[in-house]
């Protein structure tokens, strides 16, 4: 159990359902429209499980696109589920052209405009320092409105809080908690690995890095941004993954307070039902660390 324990269990929020990544198994559990509680579990890659996910810098990268690839997977599967659907593999390809559209939209919306609009602006601001905090506050802006935007949804809601569900669980289980409702119920549903703190996290990283670049032409200083995304990732997963580990340091409470606090935007307080699909997502991610089949 010790050894177990040193592993950081997490996931994310789908469809009715909530998918937890274990060491030996990525397990998502989604509630069916009659009420049951269907799990499928998958073995991680062996890419994402070996060497190189324990490599500083460039384990950030491996892991993020790993939890975007099992994400996309665990959406479809349970958007599958939730409609009593037949469930049917779906092809890698189609994974990959939806993970890249993604991607796309993402640089989009958060590299590209805000540089548009910063350089509309850019005989108004004095040097390089000046402009990247201007981009930089739009970058925010624009993220934190669209998070506030989709929160409005209703089905977008629900999914948030099957994320809260997901927090909870995890959070009662790094305390030695039981896995049962009663005892997950009162923690909160903030967690300093959340991917919503670590996207702001990259987004303030951003300010400092693209600083490095300077004013530069306009489609320079574009592809300086999709380049160095890996970069600003790998950087931003070992702030997180530091910081998770010392978060009792008052340095650390501080540059994680801002992603904590924006959880309150995607994550909801779940009800019984919901913790306990996150809970049978977390107990078959334990038992298939443990060798064991659930009792």
């Amino acid at each position: 159990m010790a050894d177990e324990r040193r592993f950081s269990y997490g996931g994310q929020a789908v469809i009715e359902g909530v998918m937890i990544r274990g060491r030996q198994a990525v397990v998502t559990a989604v509630r069916r429209p009659n009420g049951e509680i269907v799990t499928r579990v998958m073995k991680p890659s062996g890419f994402a499980s070996g060497r190189l996910r324990r490599m500083p810098l460039v384990r950030g990268v491996i892991i993020l696109i790993e939890a975007m690839v099992l994400g996309i997977q665990s959406l479809l599967y349970s958007a599958n589920v939730a409609v009593e659907e037949e469930l049917e593999e779906i092809p890698q390809k189609v994974l990959w052209v939806t993970l890249g559209l993604g991607v796309a939209l993402a640089i989009i919306l958060f590299l590209v405009i805000p540089l548009v609009l910063t350089n509309l602006l850019r005989e108004y601001l004095p040097g390089s320092l000046a402009f990247n905090a201007v981009e930089g506050a739009i970058r925010i802006i624009i993220f934190i409105g669209y998070l506030k935007v989709v929160s409005f949804m209703p089905d977008i809601r629900r999914v948030f809080t099957y994320h809260g569900a997901e927090h909870k669980t995890v959070n009662a289980y790094e305390a030695g908690q039981p896995l049962e409702v009663e005892a997950v119920r009162p923690y909160g549903t903030a967690h300093v690995r959340c991917g919503t703190s670590f996207l702001f996290l990259v987004l303030l990283l951003a300010i400092i890095v693209f600083t490095f670049v300077g004013r530069q032409e306009l489609w320079i200083m574009v592809l300086s941004r999709i380049l160095l995304i890996p970069v600003i990732m790998a950087l931003g997963y070992e702030v997180i993954h530091f910081g998770a580990r010392h978060s009792r340091n008052w340095l650390m409470k501080v540059v994680l307070a801002p992603g904590l606090f924006l959880q309150a935007l995607t994550t909801g307080e779940p009800d019984d039902r919901q913790l306990e699909v996150a809970i049978t997502a977390m107990k078959e991610a334990l038992a298939a660390d443990a060798g064991t089949e659930k009792s």
